[in-house]
């Protein structure tokens, strides 16, 4: 009898080191499972980090003084002027590289009745370039004079030599406008003749402004020779 209790408490010992076994196996398994789980999410939770990092840089500061651009006001903003009268193209050119080394607007005169070759044919004396020059009072109308010089303080005007002077035209412009308070630099072309008094005479027809000489441009003047000029200018 004694034997046969003693055999079932063995069996039953042996049944309890087997089941707690198990549960420590289930166990461990289960811990190595969690530990290599957690290892296999880390990098993912590490570049994720990093990548939240990156956009947080990224991202602008709100209360970032931010750098001002400053080429609209340039453009938009200048106080320069060139103003011109060019029946051939020779002014135009020269004009507007006045315009590009100085930055400034520019405006050509258009006349109201365009002039033909014919009418620029200066070896014939009815010519109507030849009738205009030869009467200082004629006064060829603008089509397009809307050019407004309140907001200017330098107002360059351009115009090919005709006769020894300035255009007709040009004394149209000046007389319908004020330069109170402008510096005015008036510039010619021609195939060789000087400026001559042709900005004194419109200084006299303006009747108002800071008027300097001025001078002959070259039709193939160089930005370089334009800034020269510009600086050399009394």
């Amino acid at each position: 009898m004694k034997k046969l209790i003693l055999s079932m408490l063995a069996a039953m010992c042996m049944l309890g080191f087997s089941a707690c076994g198990s549960s420590a196996d289930a166990g461990s398994s289960a811990q190595t499972e969690a530990v290599q789980h957690s290892s296999q999410e880390q990098p993912n939770n590490e570049v994720a980090g990093s990548e939240g990092s990156d956009k947080e840089k990224a991202a602008p500061d709100q209360n970032a003084v931010q750098p001002k651009n400053n080429d609209a006001e340039e453009k938009t903003g200048t106080d320069t002027i060139v103003v011109y009268f060019s029946a051939t193209g020779t002014t135009k050119g020269v004009a507007e590289r006045i315009a590009d080394v100085t930055g400034a607007e520019i405006f050509e005169l258009i006349p109201a009745e365009p002039y033909s070759d014919a009418d620029l044919d200066w070896n014939d004396k009815n010519s109507r370039t030849t009738i205009e020059m030869n009467d200082p009072d004629v006064r060829p109308a603008i089509a397009n004079d809307t050019v407004d010089l309140d907001g200017c303080t330098t107002v360059y005007i351009g115009y090919p030599i005709w006769w020894g002077d300035a255009p007709r035209i040009m004394s149209t412009f000046v007389e319908a406008h004020s330069f109170d308070g402008k510096t005015v630099i008036p510039f010619c072309t021609s195939g060789g003749s000087p400026i001559g008094s042709s900005g004194d005479n419109l200084a006299s027809q303006a009747g108002s402004g800071n008027w300097l000489a001025g001078g002959r441009l070259d039709a193939g003047i160089s930005d370089n020779e334009i800034q020269d000029w510009i600086n050399n200018m009394d």
